[in-house]
């Protein structure tokens, strides 16, 4: 074994009289060491694999649901199953896994993108996980006495106790407390570490995209989540306690809590789909060859969308009697979204645009979302306007356009992000044929369920019914729906068999298999546990492109040569590109 130079405990950017490779310490084995674990690393890889467990869960449900609704006036399901289908796949969906398998990633990659050792509070890490773990088991276990049957929002006055006098809507509760109480902690971590950790020239404006997005979701959970902690307290007062915040029947308001979960519910939205907005913003550019167009806007962008995320809470609600002047400004605050959207949208294409264009599953992945969430977007702006809102509120064309906005806004960049960072957390890529087979069938799939929703919606059909009369197309309409969703879990099930074969048989990856930019390709894959054991200066967006550049010019290479090691990285920080 070559003798190295005794690296320092935490991470210097001193320059270094010889080749420092990366010390690989020993990492602690046995399943023990998983539980005890505050590695970043450890814990950001058991929210994925947690989070990915309650998709499929959350899929299960989903396709159960679809063959209740396959034919019209269908009895496999009673209605009671259906009900808690329902609540259980939303619920599941939306606070299981969208929402923490973005901190999975976060977890993972932001302190390695910015250069730190681990998170600001390894410890506070590592409980974040288990309040996740803990509350998805709280929800779960009311399977086996009684599952809420109250829709993922809960609406008063199906909450209260009159209605549904057992345990299923307590369990609902502690999970969102759970749940809450998780993010909120990772939530601060997050912010602490970004603000505190980042590495030594790595300004706010050279700052990775996808790090602006985690750090932004961060805030807007800080801003959020206590407000839907205080709604459920009240509501669990309200079963239990003798209180009346959202009982009509003695003074209280059903709209107190619709107007408490959409001043969290909207900016959740922005919560689940800003992340995936990030990975799209670092795979667009490695597999383009080119740098990403216009990083300052899309940053600028990510923040004015979160911050008007937070003023449109109440055009989930026009069809509740509101004022008409407070329906306006809530109609014109959602139509101003659009524009910053716009500008992310705009900037992906013209990234792609006469780019150099490298088609793995993961750019596939990235485009389909561009196109999906669009579709979202568009139909969004349509349910903007509130009179056409009136029209189509609880109908299927709701269902269709939610669908559009999460699964295509948020799943296709998870899967994106998947395929991307893959070899970096495993070591071994994923396989290509059975990655762009698993993106094709996820892409029809998903147009094929949800696209005719948007005319059986417009055909009168509501949304949370489990059963329906055969009118009009909606038998066919909902034939085709069901098919299709069997087509996307097909392809979802590819990419989980992938993911097995991969882990066991997948080429190996190397450091940087992707000649990607941002600083987590400068350490091996998978990295040691300290990260590394130097630090580059940062000078640019792209820091890798840097390392990669000096190391060809001093080696005399050419951008054809084969990619430098994190070996031939630590040389350039060895011989002046590392500094303090």
């Amino acid at each position: 074994m070559a003798a190295t130079v005794e690296a320092p405990t935490t991470p210097s950017v001193a320059p270094l009289p010889q080749v420092v490779a990366h010390r690989i310490d020993p990492a602690p084995t046995g399943w023990t060491s998983w539980v005890t674990t505050t590695d970043h690393k450890r814990i950001g890889i058991m929210y994925l694999v947690l989070t990915f467990g309650f998709f499929i869960l959350g899929g299960i449900e989903a396709l159960l649901i679809r063959l209740q609704l396959a034919v019209p006036n269908n009895d496999l399901l009673t209605p009671q199953t259906y009900n808690a289908l329902f609540t259980m796949h939303g619920t599941t969906m939306i606070f299981l896994f969208v929402v923490p398998v973005m901190a999975g990633f976060g977890n993972y990659f932001v302190p390695l993108m910015i250069g730190a050792r681990d998170m600001a509070f390894p410890k506070l890490n590592a409980l974040s996980f288990w309040l996740l773990a803990a509350g998805g088991i709280v929800f779960y276990v009311s399977l086996f006495f009684s599952p809420p049957e109250c829709g993922w929002t809960c609406y008063a006055p199906l909450n209260e106790t009159a209605y549904l006098p057992s345990g299923g809507v307590d369990a609902w509760i502690f999970l969102i407390h759970l749940t809450g109480l998780s993010s909120l902690v990772g939530a601060i971590n997050f912010y602490v570490t970004i603000a505190n950790m980042r590495a030594p020239g790595m300004g706010w404006g050279r700052l990775p995209l996808f790090v602006w997005t985690i750090l932004t979701y961060a805030v807007l959970l800080i801003l959020a989540l206590p407000v839907i902690a205080g709604a459920v307290t009240l509501l669990l007062t309200d079963r239990h306690f003798g209180t009346h915040f959202f009982d009509a029947t003695n003074g209280g308001s059903p709209l107190l809590w619709q107007h408490l979960f959409w001043f969290f519910g909207h900016p959740e939205v922005y919560i689940m789909v800003l992340p995936g907005f990030g990975i799209i913003s670092e795979v667009l550019p490695v597999f383009a060859r080119k740098p990403i167009f216009g990083y300052k806007a899309i940053a600028a962008a990510t923040v004015v969308i979160a911050f008007l995320g937070l003023l449109v809470w109440a055009h989930h609600m026009f069809t509740t009697p509101s004022p008409s002047l407070v329906l306006i400004f809530f109609m014109m605050s959602s139509f101003l979204i659009a524009v910053p959207t716009g500008v992310k949208i705009f900037n992906w294409i013209a990234t792609l645009w006469r780019g150099t264009i490298e088609y793995t599953t993961s750019l596939l992945f990235a485009v389909g979302f561009i196109g999906t969430f669009l579709i979202g977007g568009i139909t969004g702006i349509f349910v903007a306007v509130f009179p056409v809102d009136w029209q189509l509120h609880d109908t299927y064309f709701i269902v269709a356009h939610f669908h559009y906005v999460l699964m295509g806004g948020a799943v296709f960049a998870i899967f994106s992000g998947l395929y991307y960072w893959f070899p970096k957390m495993s070591g071994r890529m994923l396989g290509e044929g059975l990655g762009k087979t698993s993106f094709w069938l996820m892409l029809i799939g998903f147009h094929t369920t949800f696209l005719v929703q948007h005319s059986a919606g417009m055909e009168g059909m509501p949304r949370r019914i489990y059963e329906y009369s055969d009118i009009k197309d909606l038998a066919v309409l909902n034939m085709i729906s069901t098919i299709g969703a069997f087509i996307l879990g097909l392809g979802i099930l590819v990419s989980a068999i992938n993911v097995l074969i991969s882990l066991k048989k997948g080429p190996i990856a190397g450091p940087d298999p992707w000649k990607a930019n941002t600083l987590e390709w400068f350490t091996t894959s998978p990295p040691p546990i300290n990260n590394f054991d130097s630090v580059p200066r940062i000078r640019s967006v792209e820091p890798m492109k840097d390392i990669r550049r000096q190391v060809l010019a001093q080696t005399g290479g050419t951008e054809a040569s084969p990619a430098p090691t994190s070996v031939e990285a630590g040389r350039l920080s060895a011989h002046g590109g590392g500094e303090h």
